[in-house]
């Protein structure tokens, strides 16, 4: 499996399984209707973890065009790559948000708020005021992508054996899990907090495809935020990390 074939499948299972955990929640007549805020959040986390549990011996399991940005400004990528690993995240965001809304197309239909189906695909502001809602998603991907830059390998350094593997394998996912989990449950209550610009804009070009009952306007008007949002935070995250470097 090549790097670009990581990212597109890293991504498809985290916007197919985060978007179908919305849909459970949200569209009439399923076995997980109305349960809240925090099944969505969790299982957000744990959508994080499978996705880079298959993606991250591969390509480094980036999923997010932010992520990938942001460690080409820390130098910890190649920068020849963002756009190749930029393109295959939004493929993935896409085929994920088209396999939910297949997976749930009956209780699509039987859901007659259109609001609440769009808000499987993308986000939206709890109170719509442009740059309180951009502050929200530059912080939450500051915080992302600034932690994500201190994790450490999963590495021992002995001082007579050198570095050696501490073989966490696919636990080495959990702790970006957790992280994603944790920004849901204290700053993702102002914007949904897409914190990523393939996950939100992607699947919001698929809700615009797709023949959906009762669809609402797709908001282009707002669409720009949970896109250049995230941008802004992973640079500035980045920018702090060289700085603390030095």
């Amino acid at each position: 499996m090549t790097p670009f074939i990581a990212e597109i499948i890293g991504t498809f299972l985290l916007i197919l399984l985060g978007a179908g955990v919305v849909a459970n929640v949200v569209l009439e007549k399923t076995k997980s209707n109305d349960l809240g805020w925090m099944v969505i959040t969790t299982a957000w986390g744990f959508a994080v973890f499978v996705g880079v549990s298959v993606a991250g011996p591969i390509s480094g399991a980036h999923l997010n065009p932010a992520v990938s940005i942001g460690l080409a400004v820390a130098g910890k990528f190649d920068w020849s790559l963002v756009l190749e690993y930029v393109i295959a995240q939004f493929i993935g965001a896409m085929l994920g948000a088209f396999f939910a809304w297949l997976i749930y197309r009956d209780h699509f239909k039987a859901t007659e708020n259109g609001d609440l189906k769009k808000a499987i695909f993308c986000t939206s502001p709890a109170i719509r005021n442009y740059s309180s809602n951009l502050i929200s998603e530059i912080i939450g991907c500051f915080v992302l992508v600034f932690v994500v830059l201190y994790f450490t390998d999963a590495n021992l350094n002995d001082a007579e054996n050198g570095i050696i593997p501490i073989g966490l394998g696919s636990l080495g996912a959990l702790p970006v899990a957790i992280l994603v989990w944790v920004i849901g449950l204290s700053l993702g209550g102002t914007t949904g907090y897409a914190i990523n610009p393939a996950r939100d804009l992607g699947p919001r070009i698929i809700h615009a495809i797709l023949p959906i009952k009762n669809k609402v306007s797709n908001d282009w008007s707002y669409a720009w935020i949970p896109v250049l949002g995230p941008i802004i935070g992973a640079v500035l995250a980045a920018g702090l990390f060289l700085i603390l470097s030095t």
